[in-house]
Parts: structure tokens; C-alpha cells; sequence
């Protein structure tokens, strides 16, 4: 993850020293339905341990069902854990501006290494302009030369696309401030367009599925739910992806991708967490979502073994 200083150079055809994984943390919540801040602390721990970076309360963190003080609550229960904040990218885009540069000052102020900010997605059809005002007023307003800002491109889920004129115009105007985007769209080619558009400008792609192909064209990493439950695996493609097994490598991480991707999201990487560590409180979802059934999660686990993933 690129955090502190950017340099502006883009490494595509030699690679990047700071390449990295991230995930979206699982918020664990307790039986009352509140977040839990000393399960979430711990869980967050074991992921930093094995190189991964967090970044937390993004989609698969049930992010946009909690609160702004809940979202305060448990990044101060982060840093206050002893976390490494330069590694942590707190997902601080709500649909209120208010509550985005509350977050997003919180997170500069704790030291965090940038924050992700998903376009405030309840109104549909939003200009570019309207859409660039409202990232300015989040800079503007935080009006603090440390903050590094990534956007959150998620068109299928907030149906407000971010596109390539929206980030040029961002970067000619903020430069050093607006760094870099984690595109979940799942499309390889606006993913390189943007790495030829503006060099230097980190690219993490929010599925690992693609991500062999985005560090061979100078990517910045993975954001990618499953690094939750897999992400040592992905550490190692990062490690090794300009070795001759780097195939192999992303072969095993699409297979376990391809093994999940029936069951929902959050419910299954919950209950797999859950099924890890032998603490059922782990598999609560927020409303509306549901826990993830027994009989699903036994589907789940049959199609894992079979590709060779023991759960």
C-alpha cells in the first residue's frame, strides 16, 4: 500500500516495492447486534501478522450499516490495539459530507496510510461535476496536506461510476492528496486504462481473481474480500508473481474465489472465520443481511475440499 510519501513513479515495467494486500475487515458483531471491538482488534491482528494490509469498514465490512460513531468507535479501538495505522485505509465515504470528513480526518489524525472514499452513491445520475465537488469539499474541508485518498469505484453496487475524466480532473487539482482507487468494477480494461492514463497513480484491483495480470501492468495490489480467510495466499503472489510459479499461484487463488463466489459474501467468509477459530458469534450479519445457513455453509465447505482447500 502506498501511504506517506507518493513519489509519483509509476514502476510499471520494472514492478512496484509497494504492492500490497488489503482487506476489507469483517466487522464482528455481538449478540445485540453492536459491533465488537475486541473481536474485531484481535481479528485484525492475526491479518497484519500475516503481511496483510486492513481496510476496514469498506463493502464486505458491512461498512454502510454502521454508524459514523461506530466507525469512529473501532478505528480508535485500532490504533489504541497497538494496530500499525500507516497499514490500515479506512473506508470514510457515507452519503453525508459531513460524516466523510469527520471520518476521513479521524483516520489522517490517527496516522492512518490513506482512506478509501466511495462517491456518495444515494442519488443516481449525478454529474461529473457534482461528483468532483463533493471529493473537493471532502479535501477542502479535512485541509490537511497528510491525507492520502483513494477513490472506491464500485459501479454494480453504488451506480455511481467514477470515471477516467473525473480522476484526471481530481489529480490535476489535488496532486499528492488523490493517489489512487481500488476498482471493483472487475473490468481488466479500465483498470489499465487508468495505469496508461496516469502514471503513478496506484491501481489495486478489488478482485484477486485479476491479480497476476494488474501487477504485470505495475498495479498497486489487492483489496479483495476473501483476503479475509486467504490472504496469506495472496501475500505470496505478491511476493512471487515474477516467478514461474506465479501461475499456479493464481490459479489456486481463482479456484478458491470460484469455490465461494455462490453463497453470499459476507455470511460465508463470517461463518468460515466462525468455523476457524470455533467462536459462533463470528458468523452474525447485520440486517438486512442473514447468517449464512448450516446446509449452505456444509455446500460451501464440499466445494472447497474438492478444489483442494481443507476447511
Amino acid at each position: 500500500m502506498a501511504t506517506k510519501e507518493h513519489s509519483g513513479d509509476g514502476g510499471c515495467d520494472q514492478g512496484r516495492s509497494d504492492q500490497g494486500v488489503l482487506a476489507p475487515v469483517l466487522t464482528p458483531f455481538d449478540r445485540d447486534l453492536s459491533p465488537d471491538p475486541k473481536r474485531f482488534v484481535a481479528f485484525s491482528r492475526v491479518l497484519a501478522q500475516l503481511g496483510i494490509g486492513l481496510a476496514p469498514f469498506g463493502t464486505t465490512s458491512e461498512g454502510n450499516s454502521l454508524s459514523a460513531d461506530e466507525k469512529a468507535m473501532l478505528l480508535e479501538a485500532l490504533a489504541a490495539g497497538g494496530i500499525d495505522m500507516s497499514r490500515v485505509m479506512p473506508g470514510t465515504g457515507t452519503c453525508a459530507l459531513s460524516e466523510t470528513v469527520r471520518l476521513t480526518a479521524q483516520a489522517v489524525k490517527l496516522g492512518c496510510g490513506g482512506v478509501l472514499v466511495l462517491p456518495p452513491f444515494y442519488y443516481k445520475g449525478v454529474t461529473e461535476e457534482g461528483l468532483f465537488r463533493s471529493y473537493a469539499a471532502v479535501i477542502d474541508k479535512v485541509g490537511d496536506a497528510r491525507l492520502r485518498l483513494y477513490l472506491y469505484h464500485f459501479p454494480r453496487q453504488s451506480q455511481v461510476p467514477l470515471s477516467l475524466g473525473l480522476i484526471e480532473r481530481l489529480l490535476k487539482t489535488y496532486p499528492g492528496t488523490v493517489v489512487g482507487i481500488k476498482d471493483s468494477s472487475g473490468e481488466f480494461a479500465n483498470m489499465e486504462a487508468m495505469r496508461k492514463a496516469f502514471p503513478g497513480f496506484d491501481v489495486f484491483t478489488g478482485t484477486e481473481a485479476l491479480g497476476l495480470k494488474m501487477l504485470r501492468i505495475g498495479g498497486a495490489g489487492i483489496i479483495s474480500a476473501n483476503a479475509n480467510v486467504n490472504g496469506a495466499a495472496m501475500v505470496e503472489l505478491i511476493k512471487r508473481w515474477r516467478d514461474p510459479e506465479a501461475e499456479g499461484l493464481q490459479e489456486s487463488l481463482t479456484a478458491f474465489r470460484v469455490a465461494t463466489q455462490d453463497f453470499p459474501l459476507i455470511a460465508a467468509l463470517k461463518a468460515l472465520v466462525a468455523r476457524a477459530t470455533g467462536d459462533q458469534v463470528w458468523r452474525i450479519t447485520r440486517p438486512p443481511l442473514v447468517d449464512l445457513t448450516i446446509e449452505a455453509e456444509d455446500a460451501m465447505v464440499k466445494r472447497l475440499e474438492r478444489a483442494g482447500f481443507p476447511v
